[in-house]
């Protein structure tokens, strides 16, 4: 199945032609042919501001032209840090003196300024919120951090809520993200590495790594990866998966957290995140597979408890794939399996609907993933509505009118709910659900077991930049299992810290 899957992928894989780059445009010892090709450039678009000063010199008047995007600076600074200093500026330069290094150290106040020689890198900044000083007579310019678009305050993600630890998750602006990351790892060795991707959105995204953790290789077949992307526009960090993971198969080697804390902890482990500009959430490479039974109440609760919680993990991932389909086949091909008094239940059950088990379930398997992406994509004040009509009209009404059986109800909702504690594998357990119900209707048993046969060999078989996915289960490794099916006490899990190269056989 896997793959068939692929040679599909292949078949219908877009043939992208890279545009190709133009030269550079360097910057001219003309104010007016510089702001000529920078609004040209822009296409005169109505957001480019451009404001027109001027100096006194010795030999007539130094032009001047700060340039900004509008909306995306801070108006204050920009009039304290650069306006004003301008504009306040008395002294007469003289004609023999270095206009650029004078503005520089004795005008500008803002200490976050750096020098450009392009028009490239002078349209690259403002669009990043940066103002940028260009000087009649100057083959460079001027760029000074005064950002200061709006974005949303930090607040806790809604997808990954903990009972104890830090409520703050990530935001839209890079900047922000990087320094919640760097505010809870004050290391040396932590680097961030900037890139940009997207031929047309030219979007910011930054590697984050402890330099004495990663592993070298894995930090070069990612950047290989990164910059060997043909993509135009990249908008959410989920763009980059399928470029990051190219392996096809139900279960991603890519991780998403919305928290830097999670995020720092991965970190710590020689794995490598990346965040990416206007989007709350950040990638983890390489991931395993147990990493979604993992979050950080395990490791603040009482090891007994934190254990307990992740058999609970372990048991609703089985039972959200397989119980429909088990129902089914046992209800359809093998009822002697079903206990005397379950039998006579299920048998009244099927006999006063219109419909079998396996037409039962898979409909109302289905119906309930509609309910479930209405539920998401309509308003919140129409959220309880959804689930008025769900509870209702879908559930009560329809066991009553003998439309679908109480049996099927249950099975159903309960698989439902035990989607719900594993939310990171949400999309995969919702795909083998309807597989397993549709083999479990067509086989019986013995497709059961065919599919989990499958499943088990593609999880085996699958890698995460070269570490395996379903390590340190297969292969096994006794020491890293101490945090697998148990979690062992801090003593324990303090003496070492597990990398993630330490999983490469």
């Amino acid at each position: 199945m896997f793959n068939f899957l692929k040679k599909i992928n292949e078949f219908y894989k877009p043939q992208v032609q890279l545009p190709e780059s133009r030269p550079k445009i360097k910057i001219s010892a003309s104010l007016d042919k510089n702001i000529n090709m920078i609004k040209k450039l822009f296409d005169y678009s109505s957001d480019l501001t451009i404001k027109n000063m001027n100096l006194k010199a010795t030999d007539g008047r130094v032009g001047l032209a700060v340039v900004t995007m509008e909306g995306m600076v801070d108006k204050e600074t920009l009039a304290t840090s650069v306006s004003n200093p301008l504009s306040n500026y008395s002294e007469i330069l003289f004609s023999d003196c270095d206009v650029f290094s004078v503005i520089e150290k004795d005008i500008i106040t803002c200490p976050d300024h750096s020098t450009v020689t392009t028009i490239d890198e002078i349209t690259s900044f403002i669009m990043s919120g940066f103002a940028c000083l260009i000087i009649d007579g100057c083959t460079k310019a001027l760029v000074i951090g005064v950002q200061g678009f709006s974005f949303r305050s930090v607040a806790e993600p809604d997808t990954e809520v903990l009972q104890r630890g830090s409520r703050e998750g990530f935001v839209e602006p890079l900047r922000i993200n990087i320094s919640m990351v760097r505010r809870r790892l004050r290391n040396t060795d932590l680097k961030f590495e900037t890139m940009t991707l997207g031929t047309v959105s030219k979007t910011d995204i930054c590697l984050c790594y402890l330099n004495d953790c990663v592993s070298t290789e894995i930090l070069e077949e990612v950047r290989k990866r990164l910059e060997s992307s043909n993509i135009e526009t990249l908008f959410a960090s989920g763009y980059l998966v399928s470029y990051l993971d190219s392996e096809n198969s139900l279960f991603s080697g890519v991780g998403v957290t919305e928290r830097p804390d999670t995020a720092c902890a991965k970190i710590c482990e020689g794995r490598i995140v990346i965040l990416v500009d206007g989007t709350p959430s950040a990638l983890v490479i390489p991931h395993i597979m147990v990493e979604n039974f993992q979050t950080l109440d395990d490791y603040s609760n009482r090891p007994y408890f934190a254990t307990m919680t992740r058999w609970l993990k372990y048991i609703a991932f089985v039972i959200s794939i397989i119980l429909p389909g088990f129902y089914v086949a046992l209800a359809s091909y093998n009822p002697e399996f079903f206990p005397s008094q379950l039998l006579t239940k299920v048998a009244t059950s099927i006999s006063k609907t219109p419909f079998s088990a396996f037409s039962e379930v898979l409909f109302f398997t289905f119906i309930y993933e509609i309910m479930r992406e209405a539920g998401l994509r309509l308003p919140k004040t129409l959220g309880h509505a959804v689930s008025i009509i769900g509870g209702l009209v879908i559930g009560d009404t329809a066991v009553s009118s003998g439309f679908i059986g109480a049996p099927t109800l249950m099975i159903v909702a309960l698989t439902v709910i035990c989607s719900y504690v594993i939310p990171d594998l949400y999309a995969p357990v919702a795909f083998l659900r309807f597989l397993f119900i549709i083999c479990g209707g067509l086989w019986g048993v013995w497709g059961i077991i065919l599919v989990f046969c499958a499943l088990t060999v593609n999880l085996c078989s699958k890698e995460s930049f070269g570490v395996p996915f379903s390590s340190p289960i297969a292969p096994l490794s006794l020491f890293g299992l101490r945090d697998v099916f148990v979690r062992a006490d801090w003593k324990i899990l303090s003496r070492k810290q597990v990398k993630v190269q330490d999983l490469i056989e």
